[in-house]
């Protein structure tokens, strides 16, 4: 028995209020994570700064001990540059950029030979310095220091610009903690344990009445050259139910929420893709689940039903309980 996905004459009414409770959310809630970013982020801009003389002296030896500098970098010119034209701008390698801005771990290419390296960081920091803005960076070209109130105040400015750049995963971030600590407070209420993260627990391995969030499950792929592997694929909530039965798989939910019509349709595929790695994994025992809240349409819910894909409303939390949890 579906939990939504056949009930498409109530689609209507639980898209109005999914939608309602996600611009609830963020109209309260919103403007306090990115504040509280932006926070965290002009003290690494004051870091950065710091480190460079306030923008005087871009150096390599710099960019190699802090390459996750770059991004505050590219913020702080006139106008800001976004990382291709950086590295049309500068003459140097894509690798080299986008290596000292992963989102974990930024690093230099270890690879990359010493003299080229060496090169294309004076052309970094050669941009930098003259692409400067001087409206932010008041002290530029003048003999006085920048002082502490002038520092401060450029680095929010250009933690601004940062935050900017990035907003939309900034309140996807705080909203995935939202859903993920309501489906946490309806499984305790039901006798359910979490699962530390990092407890060697596999979750075919999970005992009934556990749950755990952001747990790799494996899959099988098909490789370039036609030959199998598996790989880890990462499910948001991991949930064993109560009444489980020896070598029963756990119940794998999705926590997806939207800020408006268009991104989600865009990328609905992703789902159904989990979807058919798991079925060919595991067969037709797994289960895989949605935990929607925001701006998801009758296109993408008919997509998601045909693909044999349920969901549970942030709304209508409750629906849970027809997971047989």
């Amino acid at each position: 028995m579906g939990i939504n996905r056949d009930n498409p004459d109530q689609w209507k009414s639980d898209i109005k209020q999914s939608v309602d409770l996600y611009n609830s959310w963020f109209m309260q809630f919103a403007p306090k994570a990115f504040r509280e970013t932006r926070v965290t982020t002009a003290k690494q801009v004051e870091f950065a700064l710091h480190s460079t003389e306030n923008l005087t002296n871009v150096t390599p030896i710099l960019l190699k001990q802090h390459p996750a500098v770059l991004p505050m970098l590219r913020m702080s010119t006139c106008p800001p540059l976004a990382r291709d034209r950086l590295i049309g701008l500068a003459g140097i390698s894509k690798n080299l950029v986008e290596s000292m801005e992963l989102a974990e771990n930024p690093r230099i290419p270890p690879r990359m030979l010493p003299v080229q390296l060496e090169e294309e960081l004076k052309r970094i920091g050669a941009i930098i310095e003259k692409m400067a803005d001087p409206d932010i960076f008041v002290w530029l070209g003048r003999k006085e220091p920048a002082n502490e109130l002038e520092v401060a105040r450029a680095a929010t400015i250009v933690a601004d610009r940062l935050c900017g750049a990035v907003s939309d995963p900034i309140i996807r971030n705080a909203q995935e903690k939202r859903q993920l600590a309501g489906i946490a407070a309806w499984l305790e209420a039901k006798g359910y344990k979490s699962l530390q993260a990092g407890n060697g627990i596999k979750f075919n391995q999970m005992q009934p009445g556990t749950y755990s969030f952001r747990m790799n499950v494996p899959v099988k792929m098909i490789n370039d050259k036609g030959d199998e592997k598996l790989v880890n694929i990462p499910a948001d909530a991991v949930i064993m139910p109560l009444s489980a039965k020896p070598g029963e798989l756990p119940l794998l939910i999705e926590a997806k929420s939207a800020g408006d019509f268009t991104n989600v349709n865009k990328r609905r595929k992703e789902e159904a893709q989990k979807m058919t790695q798991l079925r060919n994994t595991y067969g037709d025992t797994i289960r895989f689940g949605l935990f929607l809240c925001g701006y998801f349409d009758s296109g993408y819910l008919g997509y998601e039903a045909a693909e044999g894909i349920d969901w549970v409303w942030e709304h209508r939390i409750d629906d849970l309980a027809k997971y047989e949890l």
